[in-house]
């Protein structure tokens, strides 16, 4: 792992893109069976965060939204695994535009999403839309959130986090690797990666970028991005999640969010509900991805009826 964000796309550009933010830990070390049991049914992106201490979000979707670009990928689905859901939902940000309502679902199939844009200030900020930017066809939150429901919680997480001796750090890794034969047992290629995994883990560097991580979910609000976001959203969940209490977040979403379209609970999956089912995650994201695909082509369709001759 270096202090640079790093990119990998797997798949034919004529699939349905699907990009990867992964979660605190900031790499694809977790995420290889669920890559797999993906492989040919969609353009798979992936990235792996700097172990920076100074990045806002804001950094964070811009870097990534500048890599996307550079390989040709101007449109897809996000996939936001836990904090990956932050800088999912900062990139959504950075293709809003003030004063504009939510999109309808005629303006949803023609992929307009374009609204309220709230700046650190309190007021509002209009990107440059002449610029090219990352279209988002959808979201799909893995454990994520929008604000983070129990918000002491992650502070009180950071400090623990910035306090613990680094050997202890490095002994709680050994006991995870051992755990993880049981864990990850459904999931062959990521029990493969999980020497990768320990190994950036038990790095100083890697720690105090994980501790910068929770300050930036405490410190950030995207529900007013979230109340004003159209495109369709869905919602993974282990059944077992310790970190992210998914039925208040899913709550909240039914409610505030007009593009939230639904969820899944997977029975036998924790927090890291792509890595503990990666089969059942990837055939279930398939899906909706499909539904959807299906639901504008009807869409499109209709209009396209009603345009005068």
């Amino acid at each position: 792992m270096t202090d640079e964000l790093r990119i990998r796309v797997h798949g034919d550009a004529l699939l349905p893109t699907l990009v990867y933010l992964p979660g605190m830990h900031g790499d694809w070390t977790l995420v290889s069976s669920f890559r797999a049991a993906m492989a040919g049914r969609v353009r798979f992106v992936e990235f792996a965060y700097p172990r920076t201490l100074t990045w806002s979000l804001d950094d964070y979707a811009r870097a990534i939204e500048q890599a996307l670009l550079a390989n040709g990928i101007e449109r897809g689905w996000l996939l936001g695994e836990s904090f990956g859901s932050q800088p999912a939902w900062a990139i959504i940000a950075r293709d809003q535009i003030s004063g504009e309502p939510a999109p309808s679902r005629e303006e949803n199939c023609r992929g307009v999403s374009e609204v309220r844009l709230p700046s650190p200030g309190g007021g509002v900020r209009k990107p440059h839309r002449s610029q090219p930017h990352f279209q988002t066809q959808g979201l799909i939150l893995a454990g994520g959130f929008v604000r983070h429901p129990v918000n002491w919680a992650v502070r009180m997480a950071g400090l623990v986090s910035s306090a613990t001796p680094l050997w202890f750090v490095k002994l709680f890794c050994v006991v995870y690797a051992w755990y993880a034969r049981f864990r990850h047992k459904r999931a062959p290629e990521t029990l493969a990666s999980i020497a990768e995994f320990v190994a950036n883990r038990t790095v100083e560097a890697d720690r105090q970028a994980i501790v910068h991580r929770y300050a930036l979910i405490a410190d950030n609000d995207f529900r007013p991005v979230a109340r004003q976001f159209g495109q369709p959203i869905y919602y993974l969940a282990g059944l077992v999640d310790p970190l992210v209490p998914w039925c208040y977040v899913r709550w909240w979403l039914r409610r505030n969010c007009p593009g939230y379209r639904g969820g899944k609970t997977v029975w036998r999956a924790d927090h890291n509900v792509l890595g503990t089912a990666p089969q059942t995650a990837a055939g279930q994201i398939l899906a909706w991805i499909s539904e959807t695909r299906l639901s504008q082509h009807d869409l499109e369709l209709s209009i396209g009826r009603r345009q005068p001759g």
